[in-house]
């Protein structure tokens, strides 16, 4: 079997880690920040804007797709990079967190979930296998393994579920069929360090392509999330991609890759955007303000981004005002381009060895931002 997927390790300062992985539609640096398309979608962008931000790899969302329009009308045209337009890598997720958190009743088995569609209440019942089959029908170059999430406190719910889990992770692997897609398993465990030990080494013995680390920012303390993630460090095996799942803002990426994570995501750059507010390194501007009405300036004169080239915080706060579509696609393409970027510029200082020294700097100005906001 042809093995489309390694990971290349450039370089490292202490846990923070920056190499290239690789896959059929294209290779990508890690770290990395990928941007979300639920729908096979980013929302407000065309796949060209999302590309010209910097972009290597998005996100699709396995529960809507099979929900809405179904994957194996995707198979039949194409699948997702055909669908919508984007020839670079695709990731997508299970299914498992979107179950959880959306579906308005559901019901748990050994052999998987039954559970009402948030769109029309229809029951589905969805096994391990039945999220591979979704998943190879979609055609994504990385695709997750069906997994339970807890909240992060009940201890008792945890060991129940990263038991499960493990016991859906090898379903997963036994039912895989495409060699062109590569299965990341995923650690679970909420807060309880011993349980997210025994979970990350469960998975690491599975020698996939890459593992993530799942059921974090879902409530727990910042302090909680990174004695996770460096436990997590500890047993992970180093020459294989760490993905934290739905962590996106500059701060947690930062701390995530001072702890050896080397791929985030988050719907947060779209969803702010939509909500009138552009991202900076340190803190959201609500560019709906009236304080903009005469600013001339860019949202950020230091970026190169398409919005910050061409248009002021004034012009913006107008399409706003006025509730212009184009206000969600201009803060959209800042919000993604500040992320990634930002991910390029830490990479850049690890394979330069002054890391250390890039996240001093970006701690002391976050401090004096947060004093002086």
């Amino acid at each position: 079997m042809e093995n489309f997927f390694y990971f290349d390790l450039l370089a490292t300062y202490q846990n923070a880690r920056a190499g290239i992985f690789h896959t059929p539609h294209g290779d990508f640096e890690t770290p990395i920040f990928a941007p979300v398309g639920t729908q096979a979608s980013v929302k407000a962008m065309t796949p060209q804007q999302v590309e010209q931000t910097g972009a290597q790899l998005i996100l699709a969302n396995t529960y809507h797709l099979y929900l809405r329009p179904g994957d194996q009308l995707i198979a039949e045209l194409g699948g997702l990079h055909q669908f919508m337009n984007w020839q670079h890598p695709i990731l997508t997720d299970s299914g498992g967190f979107q179950i959880f958190s959306l579906a308005s009743t559901r019901k748990i088995t050994e052999d998987g979930v039954v559970f009402q569609s948030h769109i029309d209440g229809s029951s589905h019942f969805l096994t391990p296998e039945k999220s591979i089959e979704i998943q190879e029908n979609l055609g994504a170059d990385i695709i997750m393994a069906f997994d339970e999430c807890a909240e992060p406190y009940d201890r008792e719910y945890n060991k129940n579920a990263i038991s499960r889990t493990h016991r859906w992770l090898q379903r997963c692997i036994d039912h895989k069929k495409r060699s062109d897609q590569a299965l990341f398993g995923i650690v679970q465990g909420g807060i309880h360090l011993d349980l997210r030990i025994k979970s990350a080494s469960l998975v690491a013995e599975k020698n996939l392509p890459g593992n993530a680390i799942g059921g974090l920012s879902v409530g727990e303390t910042k302090d909680e999330m990174h004695k996770v993630l460096e436990e997590v460090h500890k047993i992970l095996p180093i020459d294989k991609p760490r993905y934290l799942m739905g962590v996106g803002t500059p701060i947690d990426i930062i701390n995530g890759v001072l702890r050896g994570v080397d791929m985030f995501d988050c719907v947060l750059p779209t969803r702010l955007a939509r909500h009138k507010t552009a991202m900076t390194l340190y803190k959201n501007l609500n560019l709906s303000n009236a304080k903009y009405a005469r600013d001339e300036n860019p949202i950020n004169n230091m970026c190169t981004c398409y919005t910050c080239q061409h248009y002021s915080k004034a012009y913006i706060r107008h399409l706003i005002q006025a509730k212009e579509m184009l206000a969600a696609t201009l803060l959209s393409i800042h919000n993604i381009h500040m992320l990634i970027q930002f991910t390029k510029d830490i990479r850049t200082s690890i394979i330069n060895g002054d890391f250390g020294e890039f996240a001093r700097n970006f701690f002391s100005n976050l401090n004096q931002e947060t004093h002086n906001f």
